[in-house]
């Protein structure tokens, strides 16, 4: 069991093959400590090997990115912000640019069936019980997805907005989505998200004039929480903003390139 955050247990991934039959393998967790020594310093301890191993493969992942030049995005957000629309409507804005998905929830292929249909290379990643993708499994699902060289790579991350905060998946970046349809107080509340975060995008902004949500404000605590952090105002399903994610995707992956 992850101690970080409570979850564990086996993962499945699924793809789809050339002759369009959809594949799923189980992996299962062996190396987590399952002795009976407990209290506050066994548990950071156990706390920080995890995070360690996690680490090293993640500087793995990252390495390989860079060899080959991909931009690797980690996509992080509560459930229901809007993330899978938002890939969707990218791959379909981005013409030519080569794409690939890696989608992580914990049951069914739903969102990478959604992804297929844009013509997108997509791979599931089902965690089961876990709340969030790790490095290990991110870097099984690169070695079958394989992304060209000078790629975009979006890791659709479990909807959590606690635990991915802690995994490096060996990513560029993490862009943390927010809806209007959810509280503009949302960094606060979940801040060491936003403090790892480059990007937040606010998304479904097409719904403000009917929901009770304070857009400038949340722009507000989310630079109270990192000074730093550049957002973007966007509607995956009426195009607004699309431009300007778009421009900053192109600009990532040209630095990404030298």
């Amino acid at each position: 069991m992850c101690t970080t955050c409570g979850c564990g247990g086996n993962h499945t991934h699924t793809h789809v093959d050339e002759n369009g039959n959809v594949i799923t393998h189980t992996h299962e967790h062996h190396d987590h400590d399952h002795g009976h020594e407990h209290g506050p310093e066994r548990t950071v301890s156990v706390e920080e090997d995890i995070l360690s191993r996690n680490n090293a493969v993640a500087a793995v992942n990252r390495e390989q990115f860079r060899q080959k030049r991909i931009l690797a995005l980690n996509f992080v957000s509560s459930p229901g912000s809007g993330k899978t629309e938002l890939l969707c409507a990218t791959i379909r804005a981005a013409g030519e640019l080569p794409i690939a998905v890696i989608e992580g929830d914990q049951q069914t292929s739903n969102d990478a069936d959604r992804i297929s249909q844009t013509g997108a290379p997509a791979f599931q990643v089902n965690t089961g019980s876990g709340c969030h993708l790790d490095a290990e499994m991110v870097q099984h699902a690169v070695s079958h997805l394989n992304p060209a060289e000078h790629s975009l790579l979006f890791i659709e991350n479990v909807g959590n907005l606690v635990c991915p905060a802690s995994f490096d998946l060996g990513e560029a970046h993490k862009v943390v989505i927010l809806s209007v349809t959810e509280g503009e107080d949302k960094p606060l509340k979940y801040p060491d998200m936003f403090q790892a975060s480059d990007l937040m995008i606010i998304n479904k902004i097409d719904l403000l004039p009917y929901v009770q949500f304070d857009i400038d404000r949340c722009e507000e605590y989310a630079r109270r929480v990192n000074p730093k952090i550049k957002i973007l105002r966007v509607s995956a399903t009426k195009g607004d903003g699309m431009d300007k994610w778009l421009t900053w995707l192109k600009a990532e992956l040209t630095l990404s390139a030298l």
